[in-house]
């Protein structure tokens, strides 16, 4: 089905009428809308709208910026992690402190380039100012090589591929080491925030020239050239993030297996064996991928207890699913997929949370959710109870049906898992 997409993408744009004149630069535009279409990033009509044919070269060109920003302010995802973007350096303080939170580390600071020097913007304490750019630190070093660096301190460079602009850095003085997981979430975290703030520049940068009644051609080609692929870049990071999140989830959560994924994956095969339309199962998918991210916020030793949680741990537990709502609604690509999180304790028979809805008015995709949650965690190990065999989970599944599940979702599964 991509190949598919993408192919009709670049015939649709590629050689066509609707560029503005016939030149290799036109023909590179063309295809990087075909790729936005490949990876639903916009729609045919809105992409035909950006390479309409005008007269005047120029004003095609700024209309075709306009028409790019536009995207941009539709896919904004500087609010990722929940914080107010009006103010700088509550921005970065923010993000620090999330880091710290997710990561259960001993503070987090983040650094800024200007003017060759890397100078300290948000942090979770007191912390150096700066820091010159050179190999004699860490910070320098992760900066330069666009690498993570472990020394006394974790350094992540904040990079797209346009440049570096900053890096941020963990201590962690505790004797348990950072799992792989989490240096990967905190690397996918770097490369969507600075292509987001590069992007965001290249905006400004964009504005001026299209006020500028002296700008020429070749600086809005260019600049237009550097849009369309930091669009599309971002596009790919906001990608990479969830799955990465999802995986530090997990592995938070002490599950085994890709738990997230597996109910993703579950979730998505319910869909087809149901036949709901594509773009629905997509949905449905992403937010079987994102539905316990909140979890990201719960201390892993909470889920490393044996036996009974206390009440206090418990209500983390069972809270963790508010929070991870309130991420998702601050990713505006992902927003489609908020109804299916919020509602995905609810019980068929009304006796969940948050609204106590009931049977056919909750979400389907809540339903379908789930049952695929629930049915995986039963057949996956926990630190406080073995798995379950395949039957067994089923039984307890049906035995629900009507009570807590769909009975046509719990159908569904039966036909697929027997």
């Amino acid at each position: 089905m991509k190949k598919e997409e993408k192919k009709n993408g670049v015939s649709l744009f590629s050689q066509s009428e609707h560029l503005i004149d016939q030149d290799p630069i036109e023909e590179i535009f063309a295809l990087n809308l075909g790729d936005f279409i490949a990876e639903n990033l916009i729609s045919e009509d809105l992409a035909r709208k950006i390479g309409a044919n005008v007269k005047d070269k120029k004003s095609g060109l700024i209309n075709q910026l306009k028409e790019l920003i536009s995207i941009y302010s539709m896919q904004n995802t500087l609010c990722v992690l929940s914080f107010d973007k009006d103010e700088k350096n509550a921005i970065f303080t923010s993000i620090a402190h999330s880091i710290k939170l997710m990561l259960e580390v001993e503070n987090c600071h983040i650094y800024l380039d200007k003017n060759n020097e890397l100078n300290l913007v948000g942090s979770t304490s007191f912390a150096k100012e700066n820091y010159k750019v050179d190999e004699k630190t860490a910070v320098g070093k992760a900066f330069i090589s666009k690498e993570t660096t472990f020394e006394d301190v974790i350094a992540i460079p904040m990079h797209c591929n346009i440049k570096a602009i900053g890096v941020i850095v963990i201590e962690n003085n505790a004797d348990k080491p950072i799992n792989e997981e989490y240096i990967e979430l905190l690397e996918s975290i770097a490369v969507l925030f600075a292509t987001s703030i590069v992007l965001q520049e290249t905006i400004d940068e964009t504005n001026k020239l299209i006020a500028d009644e002296n700008s020429m051609v070749s600086e809005l080609q260019h600049i237009r050239a550097e849009l369309t692929a930091l669009i599309g870049d971002l596009c790919d990071y906001q990608q990479s993030f969830v799955e990465h999140l999802a995986h530090a989830v997990d592995t938070k959560g002490q599950y085994k297996v890709a738990h997230s994924q597996n109910t993703a994956n579950l979730a998505r095969e319910i869909c087809r064996q149901i036949k709901l339309n594509e773009k629905t199962t997509d949905l449905i998918y992403y937010a079987g991928l994102l539905q316990n991210i909140g979890k990201i916020a719960v201390p892993e030793e909470i889920f490393a207890t044996n036996g009974k949680l206390s009440a206090e741990n418990l209500q983390k537990i069972q809270e963790h699913s508010n929070v991870g709502v309130h991420l998702l609604m601050n990713i505006n690509f992902l927003s489609e997929v908020v109804p299916y999180i919020t509602y995905q304790k609810e019980r068929y028979d009304g006796s969940g949370t948050p609204e106590h809805l009931k049977g056919q008015s909750i979400p389907f995709g809540s339903r379908i959710i789930a049952v695929a949650d629930v049915y995986c965690a039963m057949i996956s190990d926990r630190p406080y109870r073995k798995a379950m065999d395949k039957e067994e989970a089923l039984q307890i599944l049906k035995e629900e049906a009507g009570i807590k599940w769909d009975p046509v979702v719990v159908n569904a599964l039966a036909e697929i898992v027997l």
